[in-house]
């Protein structure tokens, strides 16, 4: 298959002031990419913008003005979007029973209604005119639940389920919808956590797969790849053989921040 060229393209990154969205925009801007850089942190937008030859601007995902806003600001300022890349996330862990309750109610208005509100805004437009690109940073923890993540593990078990409603709705409009799904990245949202049995990934591996996958798109990418057929392969065992992988595999965040 031929490679699409992501130079000249307009890619829309939110959460993109630090971390893995900041790789993102500095991985596709080398590559000729024309990058918009939405944040809740303006400075932090502006200054991974100015590193890049980017724009930044202010982003609130959770907020269905500034979202609108921004995707306007966007197109006005560099053209019509062609990738909007929803990376912004937030993550508590510990034990279920100790989640604050608003930490579950921010995890699931950025994780998984930010990502919805971003694709409702984004996708009609691009039906209408045949052709674009939404690509969810989503988890491992779509497909898996580690102890000490489940409400986190839950936003993303809801994304992934709300993308491939979408994704079919979609079909054959010339949209394309994509979903990341990386283990343990080292960010500060992930400081003082365990990876299980996959090695610790670094921003620039998720970045390098959003390239991957802008280049060469498709419905779903894990990172490492093996986790996706692996997971599905342990599906097929009974629910005792199936727990007794999955533990040896996944990672107990419990456990991990009682170490801290």
């Amino acid at each position: 298959m031929r490679k699409r060229a992501i130079s000249g393209l307009v890619i829309a990154v939110t959460g993109g002031g630090a971390g893995i969205g900041a790789a993102i925009a500095a991985q596709t801007a080398a590559r000729g990419a024309r990058v918009a850089i939405g944040d809740l942190d303006k400075a932090a937008a502006d200054a991974t913008a100015a590193a890049i030859g980017g724009r930044g601007y202010r982003l609130d995902v959770t907020d269905e003005d500034s979202f609108t806003k921004f995707l306007a600001d966007v197109q006005s300022d560099l053209g019509r979007i062609d990738v909007l890349v929803n990376n912004a996330g937030i993550m508590w862990v510990g034990p279920f029973d100790e989640e604050p309750p608003k930490a579950s109610e921010a995890m699931v208005a950025v994780n998984l209604l930010g990502v919805i509100r971003g694709v409702r805004l984004a996708a009609p437009g691009m039906r209408a005119r045949g052709q674009g690109q939404i690509v969810t940073i989503a988890s491992a923890a779509s497909k898996l639940s580690p102890p000490g993540e489940s409400t986190y593990a839950a936003t993303k078990h809801g994304v992934l389920g709300y993308l491939t409603g979408v994704r079919e709705e979609l079909r054959g409009s010339g949209v394309t919808l994509s979903v990341i799904m990386p283990g343990v990245v080292e960010t500060k949202l992930a400081e003082g956590t365990a990876t299980g049995a996959a090695k610790l990934l670094q921003p620039d591996d998720v970045a390098l797969a959003v390239v991957d996958i802008i280049e060469q798109p498709r419905f779903t990418l894990t990172i490492p790849g093996y986790v996706g057929p692996l997971v599905a392969l342990v599906g097929l065992a009974p629910q005792r053989v199936r727990d007794q992988i999955l533990r040896r595999m996944v990672p107990d965040q419990v456990a991990a921040t009682r170490k801290r």
